[in-house]
């Protein structure tokens, strides 16, 4: 192996123990975070089958985004859903073709459209920068790190595109390269300046991801504005840490 390979092995293997351990202490966080309120935005479910829909809409339409402003959720969508299929179009290079999610993957839907998502998601991403910079209340709520975000993920797109249309790179190579990583069978990395940019990029992006505020999805589960129930009236709410102090002034009186 060449030292770049070696090199671009132990970034990855780096990257990925920092976003997996950043992310699960992340939600381990939000999960040690009082509720003793009900402050559930309504108009609320009041029902836990309305809470699940409440999420579907939520984390597959962006519903109350669709609902505040119809510019931004345009933009939002069109990012996510080509970041969605550009991340499914990926897995054929970490699934062998003998597994049973190889058809999943690999067929015409996934592959033909995952393959042009990169210019949607470009498209989304100049217009979720160009409301940071042109729209008053939001320039004024963003900070330094709202726009190098969007210009990071935005590099990657681009020079994802690069690859796929412009640089070619040795693909069969690349995937022997991430499998080798999951199979510890480590092989040597096309050393294409287009390509090491593009996992650059994506390792840089892995290492901040759990302190910067794309964490927000699995943020979204665990907020209690939206998982709780509009039920004050007819149950009363009572934290796991206030049931014990309860129980315990029982006790004691």
């Amino acid at each position: 192996m060449s030292a770049l390979s070696i090199l671009y092995v132990i970034l990855f293997y780096v990257a990925m123990i920092i976003l997996v351990v950043g992310i699960t202490n992340k939600i381990l966080q939000y999960k040690r975070v009082p509720a003793p309120l009900k402050i559930a935005v309504t108009p609320a479910p009041l029902t836990k089958t309305g809470v699940a829909y409440r999420f579907f809409t939520e984390v597959v339409l962006f519903n109350s985004l669709f609902r505040a402003t119809k510019w931004t959720w345009i933009f939002s969508f069109m990012f996510h859903f080509s970041l969605l299929l550009a991340f499914l179009r990926h897995l054929r290079y970490v699934i062998s073709p003998d597994s049973i999610f190889w058809p999943l993957i690999n067929n015409m839907v996934v592959q033909s459209f995952g393959h042009y998502a990169g210019f949607t998601m470009v498209i989304g991403l100049l217009g979720l920068l160009a409301r940071r910079i042109f729209v008053d209340r939001v320039r004024y709520i963003s900070s330094i790190s709202d726009y190098l975000m969007l210009i990071l993920i935005l590099g990657i797109a681009v020079t994802g595109l690069s690859i796929a249309f412009v640089a070619h790179t040795d693909i069969v190579q690349l995937k022997a390269f991430i499998m080798g990583l999951f199979l510890f069978d480590w092989q040597n990395l096309p050393t294409d300046p287009v390509l090491l940019a593009h996992l650059t990029m994506v390792l840089f992006l892995m290492v901040i991801f759990p302190v910067s505020k794309l964490i927000h999805l699995p943020g979204l589960f665990m907020a209690p504005t939206r998982y709780q129930l509009d039920n004050p009236r007819e149950k009363r709410h009572l934290s796991p840490w206030g049931a014990e102090l309860e129980a315990k002034d029982g006790r004691n009186a």
